[in-house]
């Protein structure tokens, strides 16, 4: 690569990370907006079908968002009837969250985004699967 290319904003890999990230946003909103919920609370809905209670530090460090995300996106899904919050009776310095029955009622509906986001992708199954773990070797590397 020669000192001109590096200098084009098209290709820095910081741009195209930027851009998909910003496209991924794009895509889930329309299928997220119908169903009141933001992208990043249908990233701690989907983890939450997953097992609950779950403490939110736990929920937090699984998602990569820090305390200070976290919590005010659980005190909105907590306002918007799908989520409890409540003190660990065995750790009362632990809170855990508990889907409700109107957030547990969002479940097929959730999960069949990620078929819809997948159709709008127009990636085969196997470059998906390479997407994703490119991505999440990059993301989440053994080692900083």
């Amino acid at each position: 690569m020669n000192n001109k290319e590096r200098k084009e904003i098209g290709t820095q890999l910081s741009f195209a990370l930027y851009g998909a990230a910003n496209r991924m946003n794009r895509l889930h909103k329309k299928f997220l907006d119908p169903l009141g919920v933001t992208f990043p609370q249908y990233l701690v809905m989907l983890e939450l079908f997953t097992e609950t209670p779950r403490p939110v530090g736990e929920l937090g460090l699984k998602l990569g968002m820090d305390t200070g995300t976290i919590t005010p996106l659980l005190k909105r899904l907590e306002a918007s009837g799908r989520v409890i919050r409540k003190r660990d009776p065995s750790d009362e310095r632990r809170v855990l969250i508990t889907l409700t029955e109107a957030g547990e009622s969002l479940r097929e509906e959730l999960w069949g985004v990620t078929d819809k986001i997948k159709s709008a992708c127009q990636f085969t199954e196997d470059e998906l699967i390479e997407l994703r773990d490119t991505l999440n070797s990059f993301a989440y590397p053994a080692e900083d």
